[in-house]
């Protein structure tokens, strides 16, 4: 009984062989040869679903100065989606936080030795940090399923008090025909693959004995341009510009075929 193995792993156009033993030794017949080749299949679509990341951050010198003002602004931002078209399903929290802010006794004693022209004196060494005031975050994230609308909704965000935003990053609201796409193909380049050694030994593929899929899911990077947080500038600038771009969903599978001469 003959055994060698083959492990491919093919990235776009490029590929790797090496020479690997298999995980688990499959049951073979005597004339049997172990050949496992690994493929990658891919499918692009156009994205219908953008998620970002829209909040605010407020200050104050109590911890509930800060919240307080934190809530105002952030109801109106919810309100703004809600009237923009987003639907209460795709408005989600995301991170909600309250941080002590801390006074720095060093950059205090350099700033205010400029300030009055006198030499820097270093602040005590047991002289610790005190708190000055609290930091007030409250996230939301939010989907959008009118990708037209998306450089819209961002400015009206701003506009009712958002001073922080993230993203967008784009994906599919149903993603399974696009990846079962992938997994055809990726099963399609193995065995292609699989001949091909089978002819180059002087061997034919006589049955597969096992399939396993690595799977993945790969949004192709998205470049934004555009404002995407700050007051808005007076007048209104048009619509901050948002680029969906396409997306590439891949599917990996290896599969372990036996040859036969």
């Amino acid at each position: 009984m003959r055994w060698f193995a083959f492990l491919i792993t093919v990235t776009g156009a490029a590929s790797t062989v090496q020479a690997q033993l298999p995980a688990a030794s499959p049951v073979l017949t005597p004339d049997e040869t172990l050949l496992v080749v690994s493929g990658e299949g891919q499918s692009r679509r156009i994205p219908d679903v953008a998620v970002f990341s829209a909040g605010v951050v407020t200050q104050g010198r109590t911890g509930g100065e800060a919240l307080g003002a934190n809530a105002t602004r952030m109801n109106e931002v919810v309100t703004a989606l809600k009237r923009a078209g987003i639907a209460d399903l795709d408005i989600q929290t995301s991170a909600l936080s309250l941080q002590p802010q801390y006074s720095n006794p060093e950059q205090e004693a350099q700033i205010r030795a400029r300030i009055t022209r006198e030499p820097y004196i270093p602040p005590a060494q047991l002289q610790a940090p005190r708190i000055i005031g609290y930091e007030a975050r409250n996230n939301v994230q939010v989907r959008v399923r009118k990708l037209g609308q998306m450089g819209r909704i961002i400015d009206t965000l701003v506009q009712a008090g958002a001073n922080q935003v993230d993203g967008p990053s784009f994906t599919l609201d149903e993603p399974k025909a696009a990846l079962d796409e992938a997994r055809a193909e990726a099963v399609r380049e193995a065995r292609s693959r699989a001949e091909l050694y089978a002819r180059a030994a002087g061997l034919r593929i006589s049955r597969i004995l096992s399939i396993s899929e690595g799977g993945g899911y790969y949004p192709q990077p998205i470049v934004v341009t555009g404002r995407m947080g700050g007051a808005p500038p007076a007048p209104p600038p048009p619509p901050s510009p948002v680029a969906p771009g396409e997306l590439m969903l891949g599917a990996t599978v290896s599969v372990q075929f036996a040859l036969r001469p």
